[in-house]
């Protein structure tokens, strides 16, 4: 009966009633449908909310994720660790169950994945965990020098541990050069880490053929797919990785879980980055948060069924927020390979505009000039250097996030702001419209 009332409680709390500034389901709803009261925070002012689309730093969970998640937050709270009764059975049942999603989505056995805070803590495991255990044999890494800021900084740690690690550069296209490396294997080197999907420009690098080369090398393989799960075709197999690094949250997931695969035959073995429980075949101890777990698990279900559709539509949506921008602007760059790359992350760089007066000036548009975990930073993009970009086109860049609840609406906003701003900077710094 509590449980009842709790449940009819906070559904009345979730009324978009009783709550300011939010609006109905299109998570990035267009400000133009809708007036709203003005929203001051950090000292910028802004008519309503603005439009989202910065997906590769966090998506919306999806309502129907939401909606597996509620009742084990609210009824069958259970610890799933606990075998005496049934609140613990039941959300181990659950645990279980979402374990499975996870793994039918990458083409992989439910006792392969371990489930963890985040992808920052599956690659932190994968990347140290590794090299530790097999710290006696193997003595160096190959990364490249546009891995997420995690990855690098794991790598780094094991430099000041004594290992040693090659970056791989990229060429213009942000694709790496499968000849640098293959002679960049050595006898004593314990594992290649390589992205799936850059989170910065989208680049999808060539994952089958780094698995061929890992294999034929016998090297374990380690990607960090946070960007591609649910975005793009996964399979363990073809692509012949070791360990590979998820996160919930963007795949319209909640918050706060990550899954991190684990290959079993032929067996990779890490060295537990917490010590605790042995929870997660020891692996990741700790208690596993149910209703988080299950909430990706749906969400990788959902992936799995609605991939086909969401690519199709985020392309649709890439290409009429392009063309668009491109119909009334001259000196657009699309940063990253036009072939090899996911739909949904569009970066740009505006030729002679100043990248931060443009965000600045964006308000309305929720996009950022990167990663969201070095966005503080106002140096340009280690990213875009990565790939050549001069130092003031890469200043210049702006990253559009498109995903499940973009809207057509909100294209066309995000192009007339978008147009509408480097117009104006324009005619600010050179006194009229600049033509190329």
């Amino acid at each position: 009966m509590a449980s009842k009332i709790l449940t009819t409680t906070l559904r009345r709390s979730l009324t978009l009633k009783t709550i300011p500034h939010i609006r109905p389901l299109s998570t990035a709803t267009a400000a133009v449908t809708e007036p709203s009261d003005e929203i001051s925070m950090k000292g910028v002012k802004i008519s309503g909310r603005p439009l989202y689309l910065d997906m590769q730093a966090t998506s919306p969970v999806d309502p129907r994720v939401l909606d597996a998640m509620i009742p084990y937050f609210v009824s069958r709270y259970g610890n799933p660790h606990s075998r005496t009764h049934l609140y613990g059975w039941e959300s181990d049942e659950a645990v279980e169950v979402a374990r499975t999603q996870v793994a039918n989505l990458i083409n992989a056995s439910a006792k392969e994945i371990v489930f963890t805070s985040g992808a920052t803590e599956c690659n932190n495991i994968s990347v140290k965990g590794v090299m530790h255990f097999y710290k006696e044999k193997k003595k160096h890494v190959i990364t490249t020098q546009t891995e997420h800021k995690c990855v690098l900084d794991s790598c780094r740690h094991l430099q000041q541990e004594g290992f040693d690690v090659t970056y791989l550069p990229v060429k213009n296209d942000g694709l790496i050069d499968l000849n640098e490396l293959k002679g960049a294997i050595r006898s004593v080197t314990g594992l290649v880490s390589v992205m799936a999907v850059n989170n910065e420009i989208g680049v999808i690098q060539p994952m089958e053929e780094i698995g061929e080369i890992c294999k034929e090398f016998n090297v374990p393989f380690h990607t960090d797919a946070a960007q591609a799960l649910g975005k793009i075709p996964i399979d363990v197999n073809k692509w012949n990785v070791s360990l590979m690094s998820l996160s919930g949250h963007k795949v319209y997931g909640p918050k706060g879980v990550g899954a991190l695969y684990m290959r079993r035959r032929p067996r990779i073995r890490v060295e537990p980055q917490m010590n605790g429980g042995g929870q997660e075949r020891g692996i990741r101890s700790g208690t596993v948060p149910t209703p988080l777990v299950v909430g990706m698990g749906a969400a990788c279900e959902l992936a799995m069924k609605e991939m086909e559709y969401d690519e199709k539509r985020v392309t649709k949506l890439k290409d009429r927020l392009l063309n668009g921008i491109r119909a009334k602007l001259d000196g657009v760059v699309v940063n990253g390979s036009v072939e090899r790359r996911y739909a949904g992350n569009l970066n740009l760089s505006f030729a002679y505009v100043e990248g931060e007066s443009l965000l600045m000036g964006l308000k309305e548009v929720a996009v950022s000039s990167g990663s969201a975990c070095t966005s503080a930073s106002l140096e340009p993009s280690y990213v875009l250097r990565a790939l050549g970009v001069d130092e003031d086109m890469a200043h210049t860049s702006i990253r559009f996030g498109i995903g499940r609840f973009t809207t057509e609406e909100e294209i066309d906003k995000a192009v007339e702001l978008t147009v509408n701003q480097v117009e104006k900077l324009l005619t600010n710094r050179f006194g009229i419209l600049k033509k190329w």
